[in-house]
């Protein structure tokens, strides 16, 4: 059994569910600090993160990720029970082993194998380990990086280890995250009987021509980099659960993905006019969870491809699609960020695996990664 396959098997044991670390930054501190990491615990809130830093020179490449998971869904689905790790026909299965406790595994033996070859290597290699990236997001890489801002140490380039591929291991490789702007949106009517609609107003109808504008429109055509901004409804609320009582008011909750084409406050100001044009009563809220980013070619682009090349034999796609990560956070320092980790069909699913054999290839590519940076 690999070093890589068996931290990750340790990981997985661990239920880590958000916030919970369950030990896993204790884990990796321990094994940083023999190789001569200064390491830093930094709690804020129920959130357990990590920082730690070998060597003190520029430029600083980071490896960043976190230990929660999403829960398990219901047990009984699994075909192995999702905290005991199982290797099955060449897979490991468990909660987290692709998104993304096999990363992290394969981040740490890369750095031990490559600090190991090169104790005098230039520039300086940090870990940065959150366990606050499934959940709100708001105690984990975002308060690390204010910190580390507050310290004065900026990070040059960061590999952020979320599963990236589609088809095979490192195929695409994010070189960049559309913006996410989410809303609720509450119509406002008047209650009323269904056989007397002239004296209740019904916000569903009211709603229903500006929902249908909103979702026809062309925000912009994206560009080389990222694909057309995409409004998507999410979730629609209204209604006693009767079919004689017209709604008093109309609950709708949608979300923008969107390009470097536009920004959030033009989108916010193009939903507000569109509303205020059809007279509609409304409250709206707003929750802008992260900026567009992009890592043009450069350094780490090229170092990542031509590792990905040299282990596996071809070259990856660049790509913005998909989530948000925590490199939303990372990016707006100035680093370049990019996201290379294993398949991603499983993730978030039942039944999570990883090829034991991708885990050990991962390592190959993060150390060499390194090695053509440092």
């Amino acid at each position: 059994m690999s070093d890589t396959l068996e931290l990750a098997i340790d990981f997985i044991s661990r239920a880590s569910v958000t916030p919970n670390d369950a030990g896993c930054q204790i884990l990796i501190a321990e094994r940083l600090e023999k190789l001569g990491f200064t390491i830093e615990h930094l709690r804020f809130g129920e959130v357990d993160n990590l920082w730690a830093r070998h060597g003190e020179a520029e430029p600083l490449f980071v490896f960043a990720g976190h230990t929660d998971v999403v829960p398990t869904g219901p047990v009984e689905s699994w075909q192995f029970p999702p905290f005991e790790p199982t290797i099955d026909d060449g897979l490991l299965y468990g909660r987290g082993a692709a998104d993304m406790k096999g990363s992290i595994a394969a981040m740490l033996t890369a750095c031990e194998r490559f600090i190991i070859d090169n104790p005098q290597h230039k520039g300086s290699i940090a870990f940065l380990i959150t366990s606050d990236e499934e959940g709100p997001g708001v105690d984990g890489t975002v308060k690390v990086i204010e910190h580390l801002e507050a310290q004065g140490e900026k990070i040059d380039w960061c590999l952020v280890g979320e599963p990236s591929s589609t088809d095979r291991l490192c195929d695409v490789v994010k070189n960049g995250r559309r913006g996410s702007l989410g809303g609720t949106l509450i119509i406002k009517g008047l209650q009323g009987h269904v056989a007397y609609p002239h004296l209740a107003d019904n916000p569903i109808h009211k709603a229903a021509p500006v929902l249908k504008i909103l979702c026809e429109t062309e925000w912009d055509q994206g560009n080389e980099f990222f694909p057309a901004t995409s409004f998507q409804i999410s979730n629609i609320k209204a209604g006693t659960g009767v079919d004689n009582v017209i709604p008093g008011e109309l609950e709708i909750v949608f979300n923008f993905r969107y390009s470097t084409e536009v920004t959030h406050t033009q989108l916010q100001q193009q939903v507000t006019n569109l509303l205020n044009e059809y007279g509609l009563k409304y409250n709206l809220a707003w929750r802008h969870s992260g900026l567009p980013f992009l890592t043009e070619p450069g350094e780490l682009v090229a170092a990542t491809v031509e590792s990905i090349h040299n282990v596996c034999g071809y070259e990856p796609t660049l790509s913005t699609a998909g989530g948000t990560s925590d490199g939303r956070f990372i990016a707006p320092t100035g680093a370049q960020v990019i996201e290379v980790g294993p398949l991603n069909n499983t993730i978030h699913k039942v039944n999570e695996c990883v090829s034991v054999e991708d885990l050990d290839k991962l390592s190959e590519i993060y150390q060499a990664i390194i090695k053509q940076l440092l």
